[in-house]
């Protein structure tokens, strides 16, 4: 048996705990917070309840292997439910459609809103998308990545490195299959789902299309913040140790070199024989831990963009509107050029969740949570290696929350009327609650052809040291993040 502290009780850090718990280590997590959840968040206020971080859950099947892994099924402390559609696009010309999650009945919308040949674009786009994820999705996804990165990811034949298409952008790839702009700007959206750049992103990331499509869309009633308190209580029912408040301030070695513990902020020694890190890696290597290489290798990557969060409290109901909702602009690369270079976005693509129930909104209301790509946090006296706004300026916040409020209602949702009150959640608020540098909240990008393989490996190379979490291998979003920590208790082994 091995003493486990893990940093950080984010979802990564929750999983690995259970995970490790299980396998009969003595395991304690340090939260420098007052909650758990890490990205996960709940806000209330007045009779309405927002996520202010993931609201949709996608492979559920992660989830039910860490349950099962750690003693029981999902179904016993959590309900999903599955949307259909999984989300509704509006774009700049008027035109409307829902993504069913039947593929049938999306391929018929896309053919009847862009017009013939549409819907069999699509089809062939998501054959690609499988066959790149089932290239991947065994050795890159769920296997650990070690020294040599993408060079070492053993697929199967050239068929399979073909269709991953090392070198090629996501955007390219678009090109070559969607004839219509505004199914290319659908596609370009999931570069998004990791904070990257569709120009720059490799065309790998098209796995994601797959992903949705053939696992679907799910919600948790109640709010996402609930499958963080679940992973908990498994992590608690299995012997862990939850310490909130509790703020790490460094990773302790021996004289070898091995990783021995952590340093407390009340100065305070906690000794273990395994340290898993649930922090973004640059802050880990630039904070916790000396160790050059590591802290070179995460300087070099782009950050990833961070968001910009609009909480809504609003009299009375919209009609037609579904769960999920995105408006494109007429410009999207407009807003990634802006985001890259550390600018606000003026007319940005925003997408809005809208859930139902009693814990969202009281009766004939809405709690809408509204979220724009945005541009890092980096204050003048910040990290040179993060480009970026200092979102801390008197006003700035506030200022674009009142344009994009313009923005929603120049594309059809003019809740300005209806509107009792909003809160904003700033890539500062995400830098100082979350911990990931800048409020990049996937850490690194995957802007570069081969940036989505070369994410910081779950075995550092401080002896003792793993990493979980979006921004280490395999990547950010909730599935991925739950498979690092499936990765790490592997490594790490049974007591």
């Amino acid at each position: 048996m091995a003493r486990v502290v893990v940093i950080g009780a984010g979802v990564g850090g929750l999983a690995a705990a259970a995970r490790l718990a299980a396998a009969g280590h003595d395991v304690t997590i340090c939260e420098q917070s007052s909650r758990i959840g890490g990205k996960l968040g709940w806000y209330e206020r007045d009779g309405y309840g927002f996520d202010t971080g993931p609201s949709l859950l996608t492979m559920p099947g992660v989830f039910e292997d860490l349950f099962t892994a750690t003693g029981g099924p999902l179904h016993a402390e959590l309900d999903l439910r599955r949307l259909d559609p999984i989300a509704s696009y509006r774009f700049a010309d008027g035109t409307t459609l829902a993504a069913h999650a039947d593929d049938d009945t999306f391929a018929a919308e896309l053919d009847e809103r862009l017009g013939a040949g549409a819907g069999s674009d699509w089809r062939r786009l998501a054959d690609r998308a499988a066959r790149v994820f089932d290239a991947a999705e065994e050795p890159f996804l769920s296997s650990p990545v070690r020294a040599g990165g993408l060079a070492r990811l053993a697929w199967a034949s050239p068929g399979d490195i073909a269709a991953v298409a090392p070198g090629r952008s996501l955007r390219g790839l678009g090109r070559s299959y969607l004839r219509d702009p505004r199914l290319r700007m659908m596609l370009d959206r999931y570069a998004t789902y990791s904070g990257s750049d569709p120009r720059r992103a490799p065309a790998a990331l098209v796995s994601v299309v797959h992903a949705e499509r053939r696992f679907g869309g799910w919600y948790v009633p109640g709010g996402l913040r609930r499958l963080g308190e679940a992973i908990a209580r498994r992590a608690e029912d299995r012997g862990a140790r939850v310490l909130l408040d509790t703020r790490v301030l460094r990773v302790t070695r021996t004289p070898g070199g091995r990783a021995d513990g952590v340093r407390l902020a009340d100065g305070s020694q906690l000794p273990a024989d395994i340290v898993v890190a649930n922090v973004d890696a640059a802050a880990l290597y630039g904070e916790l831990v000396d160790d050059r290489r590591g802290r070179r290798r995460v300087q070099r990557a782009t950050r990833s963009m961070s968001g910009f969060v609009l909480l809504l409290a609003l009299s009375g109901r919209t009609p037609g509107l579904g769960h999920h909702t995105v408006t494109f602009p007429a410009d999207y690369d407009g807003e990634f050029d802006a985001v890259f270079a550390g600018r606000l976005a003026e007319d940005p693509a925003v997408y809005l969740a809208v859930p139902t129930g009693p814990a969202c909104a009281p009766p004939d209301s809405e709690a809408w949570f509204v979220l724009v790509n945005a541009a890092p946090h980096a204050p003048a006296a910040g990290r040179p290696d993060v480009r970026g706004l200092d979102w801390d300026q008197p006003g700035l916040a506030d200022g674009y929350a009142r344009h994009l409020l313009d923005v929603l209602a120049a594309r059809g949702f003019d809740v300005r009327s209806r509107l009792r009150w909003y809160e904003t959640i700033t890539p500062a608020d995400l830098a100082r609650r979350t911990g990931s540098v800048g409020g990049s909240i996937y850490g690194g990008s995957s802007n570069g052809a081969r940036a989505a393989f070369l994410r910081p490996p779950n075995a550092a190379r401080v002896p003792g040291l793993f990493l979980v979490g979006g921004s280490a291998h395999p990547g950010g979003g909730l599935p991925l993040v739950v498979l690092s920590a499936g990765i790490v208790a592997g490594l790490v082994g049974p007591a």
